[in-house]
């Protein structure tokens, strides 16, 4: 029961919900022309998703697929937000796939073939921090 709807559920599946946030950092970032956002709100984005992978980390969690759509904004008219989609997040000792993150923020050693652990995660937030202060993703 979820809402006062019945759920009817025929695997078991784990599942997230989250309220309903706003417009992702991609979309912002081409609302604005991509030519930018300002450097106090990239600040404050910065901020709050360092704080985020450190959590991820301290809990031993790769997101696996950072990148401005998985990050929405909670409030029209506010910069808090909220990092989505952990459908190819694993734990540091039970990695599942070898081929994950998006093409644009993905890390060398993913490229390589070498492995990975959580700081591919810290290269996508220096591309996405790279993006949303500039417009462009770096490697396309």
């Amino acid at each position: 029961m979820f809402r006062n709807h019945v759920v009817r559920i025929i695997y078991k599946v784990q599942c997230i919900v989250f309220e309903l946030l706003e417009m992702n950092l991609y979309e912002l970032i081409k609302s604005h022309n991509f030519s930018g956002l300002e450097p106090n709100f990239v600040k404050n984005i910065a901020n709050q998703l360092i704080n985020c992978i450190n959590f991820l980390q301290k809990n031993n969690i790769i997101h696996c697929d950072l990148k401005p759509e998985n990050i929405l904004l909670k409030d029209w008219n506010k910069t808090d937000i909220k990092v989505i989609d952990f459908g190819s997040s694993c734990f540091d000792n039970e990695k599942l796939y070898a081929y994950i993150q998006s093409r644009y923020y993905r890390a060398p050693e993913v490229i390589l073939g070498l492995g990975y652990n959580p700081q591919i995660d810290m290269w996508s937030y220096g591309c996405v921090l790279a993006e949303i202060s500039t417009g462009i993703s770096r490697f396309t």
